[in-house]
């Protein structure tokens, strides 16, 4: 007897579950568990060191100096535990160490006697400063180290600010004028990167234009483009002694730290006007914009973990509240993991040991 018309047919009897019975979770292109663990590529050391995605080592560390006048003297800086200010001797006893832990440059950063400063700071014009004495003794005994120099007015005020102050305004112009000076000084004595942490408006393409007239188209431009008028730059200011002199605040022309669409601003602007690299500064409450500034633009980008940041690890760990070297070393790689080819930090000597012994 045929089949019944309009009666659609049964479908065939089978012992075998359903398909959809078996998939207890819906397929992912990443695994999925039990037959993804993650846990089996931290089981030992060497694989973790395998599978690692990013790395830490002393070439991606610049070892900040804070100089001072004399000879075989070092001043300690009470609010920086462990840090201190450093002679010309001195200074360079510590270039030299930089080269045997590989730490590839060093950043000068001068404490001037209060007698040379002045409202225009024009102690930052005489080619035989502090700092142009220090970067010649550095390139004399440790040519293959690199030096970077600071270009600002504030270590050689009296008012402390980074530019001219005229009836409490920051003029923007006329501070441009000073640091192309000031660059070619250091330019002169040896340095090889020009690091401007102004951040007056159109200083990068005019400190550019400066030293390729002077005949310097080889030394770099590291540009503090992402600079922050931030909580956590007191220690330094207590290093460089422009703290108890400073007027006001540097709100006017350090960034908003509640914007981060303007530092891709300030960033575009200065790696049209010749950056060969940016500075974001401070580092660790700034990743996000470490992060951003790599991705927007994949330019060389550095991270500044400032005297602030410094202080609470150190503050924290001489309390036992947290330990000191794991927190070192993990402070450091969040900067490689958001980005940051390089990071100018405090504990440059103390990390470059530290990784030389995990090695």
């Amino acid at each position: 007897m045929g089949p019944r018309v309009g009666v659609p047919p049964r479908p065939a009897l089978s012992c075998a579950p359903a398909a959809e019975a078996l998939v207890t979770t819906k397929p992912s292109p990443l695994g999925s568990f039990p037959r993804t663990r993650l846990r089996r590529n931290r089981r030992t050391p060497w694989l973790r060191a395998l599978v690692a995605e990013h790395r830490l080592a002393p070439s991606d560390l610049i070892a900040p100096l804070f100089v001072i006048e004399g000879k075989n003297a070092t001043e300690d800086i009470a609010s920086m535990p462990g840090v201190q200010r450093l002679s010309l001797d001195r200074t360079v006893q510590a270039a030299a160490e930089a080269v045997r832990l590989s730490i590839p440059a060093v950043a000068l950063f001068p404490r001037i006697d209060d007698k040379l400063k002045g409202d225009d700071g024009t102690e930052a014009l005489n080619d035989n400063n502090l700092v142009c004495r220090a970067v010649r003794a550095i390139k004399a005994s440790q040519p293959g180290l690199g030096v970077i120099c600071d270009v600002a007015l504030d270590p050689y005020t009296r008012h402390g600010h980074d530019g001219l102050l005229r009836d409490g305004v920051i003029l923007n112009d006329e501070t441009i004028g000073m640091l192309c000076k000031q660059a070619v000084v250091q330019a002169q004595a040896g340095c090889d990167i020009i690091a401007p942490s102004d951040m007056m408006d159109g200083r990068v393409g005019a400190v550019r234009d400066a030293l390729d007239r002077a005949g310097f188209t080889d030394v770099a431009i590291l540009s503090y483009a992402a600079k922050y008028a931030s909580a956590f730059y007191g220690p330094f200011r207590d290093a460089v002694g422009s703290k108890a002199l400073l007027t006001g605040d540097k709100k006017t022309y350090q960034m908003d730290p509640a914007n981060s669409d303007e530092a891709i601003r300030e960033v575009a602007l200065d790696v049209a006007e010749g950056a060969d690299m940016v500075m974001v500064k401070p580092g660790l409450p700034y990743l996000d914009i470490v992060r951003r500034v790599k991705e927007t633009f994949a330019v060389p980008t550095f991270a500044y973990q400032v005297s602030g940041e410094y202080a609470m690890i150190v503050a924290a760990a001489e309390r036992g509240w947290i330990e000191r070297e794991r927190a070192i070393l993990e402070s450091l790689m969040a900067f490689k993991r958001s980005g940051a080819d390089a990071v100018l930090t405090y504990f440059a000597f103390e990390a470059a040991r530290l990784l030389g012994r995990n090695s």
